[in-house]
């Protein structure tokens, strides 16, 4: 596939999706990028793994592709899930570890006790809320092929990192992670429901993507939450209705900022309106009322 004119849009790639063990079209996906690579070394990397095939982005990698596999699962008992799956399959190394973000516990450090190669072909990063942070520790090691789960909620020219902190589960934005690609010799070639798809700079002429942009890439934004407010000071949702982790509905009475009587133009407010509007904004924000009012200027 190498030179062959690829044409059509710049997320062509979202064509080949195809899930054999994957969740949203991944296993399709990642077959075409190896079409096009030039060379492969036929190692791959995933964490965390959970049983090596229960939504697996590198499963059919293994089975089909004979790649030889890291699988790194942190949790104990998925762990051991992960051996006992996967006991007589001597391509797949199961190490049982958290992936983390500091020197001892880095995918660097964690990799460097195996024989895989430096610019390995796939690594799948997939830990629900510090992928931006161990992305960005790793130094040593450049893999040709990087997906990564982001916040499918957060909309697509928002940049946010969630705090380095294991004990948070939060995830970064798209946006974050396309930059922090950039910043790592990575670039962007294709956007699924909530993985991201990167490639080292040198291989990206390949795929033949005028505009790798994440506007661009991401055509799915099914789960982002759309707020915005009436002149009258009544606020709206829009797009997703429902927190997806929790199944929890979102509804427009439990946001709003003003009481009923004050969702008016504030034009037509009465004497006694505008009054309960002032001491509804100190009530609700002191220190934010003072700042506004006394030192703007």
């Amino acid at each position: 596939m190498e030179g062959e004119k690829m044409n059509k849009t710049p997320y062509w790639l979202t064509d080949h999706k195809a899930s054999i063990y994957s969740q949203s079209g991944e296993d399709g996906v990642i077959k075409k990028i190896f079409e096009v690579l030039p060379k492969k070394d036929k190692w791959c990397v995933e964490f965390g793994a959970w049983d090596g095939e229960h939504l697996s982005n590198t499963r059919n990698l293994i089975e089909n592709e004979n790649y030889k596999a890291i699988l790194i699962e942190g949790n104990v008992k998925r762990y051991e899930d992960l051996k006992k799956r996967n006991k007589k399959n001597k391509n797949i190394i199961p190490i049982n570890k958290f992936v983390g973000f500091d020197q001892e516990d880095s995918l660097d450090q964690i990799l460097s006790q195996t024989a895989i190669p430096l610019d390995f072909d796939f690594l799948s990063i997939d830990i629900d809320g510090n992928d931006y942070h161990v992305w960005k520790a790793m130094k040593k090691y450049k893999p040709k092929v990087i997906c990564i789960e982001f916040n499918p909620t957060v909309p697509t020219n928002i940049e946010f990192v969630q705090p380095a902190d294991p004990h948070i589960n939060q995830g970064s934005s798209l946006l974050a992670l396309t930059k922090l690609g950039k910043e790592n010799g990575y670039e962007l070639i294709s956007v699924l429901d909530i993985n991201a798809f990167f490639v080292r700079a040198e291989f990206f002429p390949l795929f033949q993507i005028e505009n790798n942009s994440p506007e661009v890439l991401r055509t799915n934004t099914n789960l982002v939450t759309y707020i915005f407010f009436g002149y009258d000071g009544k606020l709206f949702l829009r797009g997703n209705p429902k927190m997806p982790w929790h199944g929890t509905e979102l509804r427009e009475t439990r946001f709003q900022q003003l009481p009923h009587f004050l969702q008016k133009f504030p034009e037509d407010y009465g004497p006694l309106e505008r009054m309960v509007l002032i001491l509804w904004r100190f009530l609700s924000d002191p220190l934010y009322f003072i700042k506004s009012r006394f030192f703007s200027h």
